[in-house]
């Protein structure tokens, strides 16, 4: 297998706290201007710490770094040309009034070195301009090879201690990459990071596959395959990089999703015309049902902290969302739009929203509501837009979108992001087609 799976697993240790905060600055999302960072090239020996043929790991890292932090919306990166002081040490002090004219908010001081041939180390500053204080200093080692992953890591911390937030750019990405005539569509799971860089692909394409779920753990991806033409749920072992069905069901088993401790899977079962939900234990192998009726009761997602599941059923006439406790007792529907068919919720790691796909008048949305129905709002419209999958800290959703296509032609089907204030739409390239995302917990 390729090298990208084995580097998700290899530690990247932190080796020193944060220092003490002075100041947070608050951040409402679009309501609020970008903050403006400036953030110099980060000082580096051995010219550049491998600087041959064109690479240096000061340089990508910082560019890594960047653009995670550009995407989120949050930050303004300002132009390093207009840039007064130039730092040749990290022990140098700013020069808070040569980045206040060029209205700098934030300063970003960093220096990388190479250790024993084989590691790099990291040391990073976070400056507040305007009260002259000290936010935040780390250090971070990783082997060579893992170099992206320090970069996610010190995006996070930059993010993290700007916003209040967690950061969710050290994540990967499972999704379902398509190809071929929409007569012969190819459909293989992949993986790359949240960026985009990094991708390989998991499965052949020899059978369909959809819906992949990671276990909160990182242990397995969860998802949908049509082998030998019966659709049922496996598991793919990121580590040992084998598949193994999950259980035997004589019928459709589809809908996978993770308990928040990993031990357990909810899953949909389909028999003669009426689908239920049903949880397994992994330990044991044993399957609970959880709902019962004529209905078709699927997509289950769990609260959080596991007491309830929310889910959608058509046991009212029509498609719409469900929460019930994880015994299956006390089902509510909380869905009401008028003339509105609702599917695949999602519960917010945070636990305040549940995102949605919603099919209304011939178009698709994205929206969001509170656990309770309320506070119902649309984030991304379309011809075709489904699938929504949370970043870990519950503040970026990812989904799929399709475009109307001509008479002979279909649209690409795309990824994209998008924040919890609707205004950060941005489009995730992928080598080919892509649909279905399922976002990792932080690394």
């Amino acid at each position: 297998m390729k090298k990208f799976l084995s580097l998700l697993f290899c530690a990247l240790l932190a080796l020193s706290a944060p220092a003490k905060a002075q100041l947070n600055i608050s951040i409402s999302g679009a309501t609020q201007a970008p903050i403006p960072v400036a953030f110099p090239k980060i000082i580096s020996d051995n010219n550049g710490l491998g600087a041959f043929f064109g690479f240096s790991y000061a340089d990508k890292v910082r560019d890594v770094v960047l653009a995670d932090l550009e995407r989120s919306g949050l930050f303004r990166i300002i132009n390093e040309r207009s840039y007064i002081q130039k730092f040749t040490s990290l022990d140098e002090q700013p020069i808070f009034g040569d980045w206040r004219v060029i209205n700098a908010q934030v300063l970003v001081q960093s220096a990388i070195m190479e250790e024993n041939g084989q590691e790099l180390r990291l040391r990073f500053k976070l400056w507040d301009i305007i009260s002259q204080k000290e936010l935040m200093f780390e250090v971070y080692t990783a082997d060579k090879n893992n170099w992206r992953r320090m970069a996610h890591s010190m995006a996070d911390a930059i993010y993290e201690r700007l916003t209040g937030d967690k950061g969710y750019f050290n994540t990967v990405i499972a999704y379902i990459s398509e190809s071929g005539p929409s007569s012969k569509r190819v459909k293989r799971l992949a993986l790359m990071d949240q960026d985009g860089d990094g991708h390989q692909f998991l499965t052949s394409g020899a059978n369909l596959v959809l819906t992949p779920r990671f276990s909160p753990d990182m242990q397995y991806i969860a998802y949908l395959s049509f082998i030998n033409n019966k659709p049922r749920v496996y598991m793919y072992n990121l580590r040992t990089q084998r598949t193994e069905l999950l259980g035997n069901f004589p019928g459709m088993t589809f809908a996978p999703a993770f308990s928040p401790d990993s031990k357990s899977v909810l899953m949909s079962y389909a028999k003669n015309g009426v689908t239920d939900i049903y949880e397994m234990d992994l330990a044991t192998r044993q399957s609970k049902k959880l709902t019962s009726g004529p209905s078709i009761d699927t997509s289950p997602s769990y609260s959080p902290d596991g007491s309830k599941i929310v889910f959608n059923s058509d046991r009212g006439g029509n498609q719409q969302l469900y929460v019930m406790d994880r015994d299956g007792s006390n089902v509510e529907r909380i869905s009401f739009k008028q003339g509105a068919r609702y599917a695949t919720p999602v519960w917010s790691p945070r636990g305040d929203y549940i995102a949605f796909t919603r099919m209304q008048g011939g178009q698709f949305q994205i929206g969001v509501m509170y656990p309770d129905g309320t506070g119902e709002r649309i984030l991304a419209n379309g011809f075709l837009v489904e699938g929504p999958t949370w970043s870990p800290n519950g503040r970026v959703l990812m989904f799929y979108r399709q475009n109307r296509g001509t008479a002979t032609t279909n649209a690409p089907v795309q990824l994209y992001s998008v924040d919890i204030t609707g205004q950060n739409e941005r489009l995730v390239l992928t080598p080919g087609d892509g649909s279905d995302p399922a976002w990792s917990p932080l690394l």
